[in-house]
């Protein structure tokens, strides 16, 4: 079973939500990535996008926007992002991954070499927002060939097409809480409820909500109505603040605690 479905299995048995944090890969650089995906998962983490840097990032507000800039300086590539999957595995993290990337670089890189570094490097789903169903059925296909789940994105602008995205969803379907780009919100798309419900009523998978959500509040607010919950930019910005201690040898582990103090908060 994949491992995205074996952690939603879990959680649905323990009665509880999946936390799924997403970190820019190579932000600062690799070997921090990692021990960040190590602080996260000991914080609580049921499963992780890991970024692909990008430099068009349609989806992506100001705080990812700068997270990929630092990254691509470091000449940070989705092979690379693929590759700290595996060394994440080996330095003792069992998270499910999924890569969060745009159809330009699986393009770019061809799809036949594209999944093969998915099933080498143990890729457990994927999220490409600048693909829409109506254009994702060949690399659907060759996905679930694979074992991969490519997860879709669903808004509440989505109107008529909500039904066939949420039927033909595979790990889970990925609700947009808000219009616009990514980013910390106070407030989200009024009848968010409702947008959910009908969302859930198209689907046997897992419901998670996305976009906006920064705090313990937030969390515990849509805990009771989704079966997960993904925050980005609120901790791409931990990283962000947390850079000069983690680039200062004799501060890093205050630097990478801080990061893992503040999503231990979210789970909590």
């Amino acid at each position: 079973m994949n491992l995205i479905d074996q952690a939603f299995e879990r959680l649905k048995h323990e009665g509880k939500t999946a936390l799924i944090p997403f970190l820019t890969v190579g932000d600062p650089d690799v070997d921090t990535t990692i021990e960040i995906i190590r602080q996260l998962e000991s914080a609580g983490a049921d499963i992780l996008e890991l970024g692909v840097p990008y430099s068009d990032p349609l989806a992506d507000g100001p705080v990812i926007q700068r997270a990929s800039e630092r990254a691509l300086k470091r000449q940070i590539s989705i092979r690379t992002c693929m590759e700290t999957a595996s060394l994440a595995r080996a330095a003792g993290s069992s998270l499910p991954f999924i890569l969060f990337t745009y159809y330009n670089p699986v393009l770019q890189m061809g799809m036949d070499a594209f999944f093969a570094g998915l099933q080498e490097h143990g890729i457990s789903g994927l999220i490409i927002p600048d693909l829409p169903l109506e254009e994702a059925e060949e690399l659907g296909g060759r996905a679930a060939e694979v074992g991969v789940h490519l997860i879709p994105l669903v808004a509440p602008t989505s109107e008529q097409r909500i039904e066939r995205i949420a039927r033909q969803a595979r790990g889970f379907v990925y609700c947009v809480s808000s219009l616009g780009v990514t980013g910390e919100r106070a407030s989200f798309f009024e009848g968010i409820e409702g947008f959910i419900a009908q969302v859930k009523r198209h689907t046997d998978v897992p419901v998670a909500i996305g976009f906006g959500i920064s705090n313990r509040e937030q969390v515990v607010r849509f805990s009771d109505i989704c079966d997960g919950v993904v925050v980005g930019s609120a901790i791409v910005r931990q990283v962000e603040e947390a850079i000069p201690l983690l680039e200062d040898s004799a501060r890093r582990e205050e630097g990478l605690l801080q990061i893992r103090d503040f999503v231990a908060q979210l789970k909590q």
